[in-house]
């Protein structure tokens, strides 16, 4: 069935390394498209205070990553953690990505921090202990891209985790069937990833660059996250 599905866009890098490549809701609408050409994906840029008007304008809704924390307080903010309320008691079907993935916690009652671990950058493995039905083909263990210094520590209340690992322990959960949210970015590609972390490379420190240059020898696996994303949001269809 045709979908068309809302990109909330919160990305507000708008730094000259960022402009060189397309926004997140164009990542996002470049890994999706090819497996549902008949979908429609509309970048809905919320940084800028723009939202739908009803939560029922789209089939469901992707929520982007973002420099920006979720404890932040500007206006289109506080107006997204609304948004995510209304839509998960309307069951309208939420996709979340690192920025995404915490506010939707954040909205619903659960807690974000800065981790105390540090920054989570390059490749990272997430180990899933359970798999949700939209989650074929069934893999337990998927390997994407990471940037991000806050992370989840409590979920909210009726939420599922899915995976993690050591350093990211609530990496992806469930929330019921209409909601679905990782830590990391399935639309980030290696070159991308690449200028990001060389655009970093002074501002944190040298064992964190290197590390997460190194993480890059492992190949990340968006294409097989997207899979569960145009699945998920096929379960809305039901």
């Amino acid at each position: 069935m045709k979908r068309n599905i809302g990109i909330l866009l919160t990305c507000v890098d708008d730094s000259e390394f960022a402009t060189r490549f397309p926004d997140d809701g164009e990542k996002f609408r470049r890994l999706l498209q090819p497996l549902r050409p008949d979908w429609t994906f509309t970048t809905i840029p919320v940084k800028d205070n723009v939202f739908p008007e009803c939560v029922s304008d789209y089939d469901g809704y992707i929520i982007t990553g973002s420099p920006k924390s979720v404890h932040g307080d500007e206006p289109w903010i506080a107006r997204l953690m609304d948004f995510i309320r209304t839509a998960s008691a309307s069951r309208a079907h939420l996709f979340g990505a690192c920025f995404g993935h915490q506010a939707i916690a954040l909205a619903l009652g659960g807690t974000v921090e800065k981790s105390t671990k540090g920054w989570g950058l390059g490749t990272h493995k997430t180990t899933y202990s359970e798999m949700a039905k939209w989650m074929v083909p069934v893999q337990y263990e998927m390997t994407l891209f990471a940037a991000h210094e806050d992370q989840i520590t409590k979920l909210p209340e009726g939420a599922t985790l899915l995976g993690g690992d050591a350093f990211c322990p609530i990496g992806a959960y469930r929330i019921d069937d209409h909601i679905f949210a990782t830590e990391y970015h399935p639309e980030m590609t290696e070159d991308f990833v690449s200028g990001l972390l060389d655009g970093l490379d002074g501002e944190l420190d040298g064992a964190t660059i290197a590390r997460a240059k190194d993480s890059l020898s492992v190949a990340a696996e968006g294409p097989a996250f997207a899979q569960w994303i145009v699945k998920f949001f096929d379960k809305s269809a039901t």
